[in-house]
C-alpha cells in the first residue's frame, strides 16, 4: 500500500512539472510581459549588464546550443548606435554585401515601436565582450536576432534590447517561435 501511495505521488509530482515545462517562463520585459515557448530553460544571468537570459536547444548537427539575453541600459547610445555595435560583432561572409546578411526592420512590440535587426555571418565571439584586449574567436555560420525599443523613464531613456544568438540552424529552429514570443508582449 505505502509502495503504491509512492508511485501515485510520484506520478501526479511528474505530471504537475510537465504541465509547468509545457507552459514556459512570464518574462517581463520593458513594462509588458510575454510567455516563453516550453522548451527555452531559464537560466541565471551571466552578466549583471543581464535582466534574463535563456538556452534554447541546438538543432541536430550543430555544436551548441542558442542563448537568448535581455538587456535594460539606461543611457545606452542610441538605438543606431547599438544596431552598428551588433553589426561590428559579426563578420561578412566572403562574396556577400552586408544588405545580404543583415536585415533591418522596425515592428511593433506591444505599444513600443522597436527595431528588429537579423544578422548572419561569422561571430567575431571575444570574452569579456567589453575588453578592448580579449581575444577574439571566429565562429563561422551565426547568426544573430536582436530587437531593441527605447522608454522615457523619470528624466532620461533606457534603451531595452535582447538578442538571440547562436548557430544558424539553431537560431533558424527557433525564430518562428521567437517572433510569436515577440507578437505576445502585452
Amino acid at each position: 500500500m505505502r509502495l503504491l501511495f509512492t508511485a501515485t505521488l510520484a506520478a501526479a509530482l511528474a505530471a504537475s512539472t510537465s504541465a509547468q515545462d509545457k507552459k514556459g517562463t512570464t518574462v517581463e520585459w520593458g513594462g509588458m510581459k510575454s510567455t516563453t515557448p516550453a522548451d527555452w530553460k531559464e537560466e541565471a544571468p551571466t552578466s549583471k549588464l543581464r535582466m534574463g537570459q535563456f538556452k534554447l536547444p541546438k538543432a541536430e548537427g550543430d555544436p551548441e546550443d542558442g542563448e537568448l539575453a535581455l538587456f535594460k541600459t539606461p543611457g545606452g547610445g542610441s538605438i543606431q548606435d547599438n544596431l552598428a555595435r551588433q553589426e561590428k560583432k559579426f563578420e561578412i561572409p566572403s562574396g556577400k554585401k552586408p544588405e545580404d546578411v543583415i536585415k533591418t526592420e522596425k515592428l511593433k512590440l506591444g505599444d513600443k515601436d522597436a527595431v528588429y535587426q537579423d544578422i548572419q555571418g561569422t561571430y567575431l565571439k571575444k570574452f569579456p565582450p567589453f575588453d578592448p584586449n580579449a581575444k577574439i574567436t571566429k565562429v563561422p555560420d551565426y547568426r544573430q536576432l536582436y530587437v531593441i525599443f527605447e522608454v522615457k523613464e523619470g528624466e532620461g531613456t533606457v534603451l531595452y534590447s535582447m538578442t538571440l544568438l547562436g548557430p544558424e540552424k539553431t537560431v533558424e529552429k527557433h525564430k518562428k517561435a521567437f517572433d510569436e514570443w515577440l507578437k505576445n508582449f502585452k
